[in-house]
């Protein structure tokens, strides 16, 4: 739950935070962005929200579609902005939100699909490791950005 606001976060700490857990193997990316996001936030978010992330990874259950670290941050903008009882009109306010961050992430790399970004690694590669880590580390960081803008908190980077 969404109790006190924290008034200020690091965006570029909650993107460092998500590269490390993933980067140390704690998390996969989806569960990485959620995980830094409940963190630096200061969320009275229960764990299950991060263990709900776990399916999304190598592009929702290893089928290589829809990027993880993508979904995540989806998962976390409904989070924040999303709504919980039907017919709520918010729901259209949380779908700009969605997709400004996945238009982000397109226009940064042309395509969601995990299968185009992997074609020719070897997934327990340190290639494929490192771009799914810089992958997980930039959407956090948008994410982050995109709640800071809306919620009018105080960014420590700026």
């Amino acid at each position: 739950m969404i109790k006190e606001m924290i008034a200020a976060v690091s965006v570029s700490k909650i993107q460092k935070d998500a590269e490390e857990l993933y980067r140390k193997g704690d998390y996969f990316c989806s569960e990485s962005i959620v995980a830094s996001i409940r963190s630096n936030f200061e969320l009275d978010m229960p764990e299950e929200m991060i263990a709900m992330a776990s399916g999304f990874p190598i592009g929702i259950g290893r089928s290589k579609c829809v990027c993880g670290a993508v979904s995540g941050a989806i998962m976390c903008i409904g989070y924040f902005f999303g709504r919980k009882t039907g017919a709520d009109p918010k729901v259209n306010r949380t779908l700009e939100l969605a997709n400004e961050v996945q238009e982000s992430f397109r226009k940064n790399h042309r395509v969601l699909c995990c299968s185009v970004h992997t074609k020719g690694m070897d997934m327990g590669s340190g290639e494929h490791k490192e771009q799914c880590i810089a992958f997980t580390g930039e959407m956090a960081r948008k994410t982050a950005e995109v709640i800071v803008r809306e919620l009018d908190i105080v960014n420590l980077d700026d």
